[in-house]
């Protein structure tokens, strides 16, 4: 409640300055929102089937670019209160999308006309049946979209609460940390670095889809099963 509060007054402000805000922009949000609005598009990007379009990986990477004294001219961000509210808007979104699974993800998923949305579920489920619990729930962190729709889905599948908390825990803090911290050591690292943030940003992005590319291109290259395939049976059977 505290941060959307924080979040209204700061909405509020902003709108009474006549300022427009990009919600696909990271360096919009970040302009307007400061470390408040980290906490808060992430909230809504891991635990809100709307947010799944959302900028998490630019927002991340570039929060810890302005984070560097002079990288964001007039934006500065401090560090300890970005990487705060980071975890701590990953961690409670996704606890809540869970919470919202066990309620009835599967229906809300299914009443979706969102094509990515629906596409993303798919992806989850499979993630979940070809590597386990642990594995898909830390993994989904770094695909966009499928961080979106897992949270849900794992509830949905009734994946054990104290398994998908330890792992969800322990995959957000790799991803909101590691993407933060990675921004900031470049920023600390380059010199005038706020000259390249649009290309840096879109690399960011581009590697991010980089696991749905690949996950397109296995599915186009896996043969398609026909009714009359039969598995050859081993050797000596």
């Amino acid at each position: 409640m505290a941060v959307a509060a924080a979040f209204a007054q700061v909405t509020g402000g902003a709108a009474g300055m006549g300022q427009a805000v990009d919600v696909l922009d990271a360096g919009s949000l970040l302009a307007t929102f400061g470390a408040v609005g980290v906490a808060v598009v992430l909230f809504a990007e891991t635990g809100l089937l709307v947010g799944f379009f959302l900028p998490g990986d630019s927002l991340l990477f570039t929060a810890g670019l302005l984070c560097v004294p002079g990288a964001g001219g007039a934006v500065h961000l401090a560090l300890p209160q970005v990487l705060a509210a980071a975890a701590a808007g990953t961690l409670a979104g996704s606890q809540t999308g869970y919470w919202i699974g066990r309620r009835g993800g599967r229906s809300l998923l299914a009443r979706s006309r969102a094509r990515k949305l629906r596409e993303g579920a798919a992806r989850a489920e499979e993630y979940l049946t070809r590597y386990g619990h642990a594995k898909a729930i830390v993994l989904a962190r770094f695909v966009p979209v499928v961080r979106t729709v897992l949270n849900p889905l794992a509830g949905a599948l009734n994946v054990p609460a104290r398994t998908f908390t330890l792992w969800q825990v322990t995959g957000g803090l790799v991803w909101t940390l590691g993407l933060t911290l990675a921004g900031y050591a470049l920023g600390a690292s380059v010199p005038n670095v706020d000259r390249y943030l649009l290309p840096i940003v879109a690399l960011v992005v581009l590697v991010s889809l980089t696991p749905i590319a690949l996950e397109v291109l296995r599915a186009r290259r896996r043969p398609a099963a026909t009714p009359g395939d039969t598995p050859t049976p081993p050797p000596g059977t």
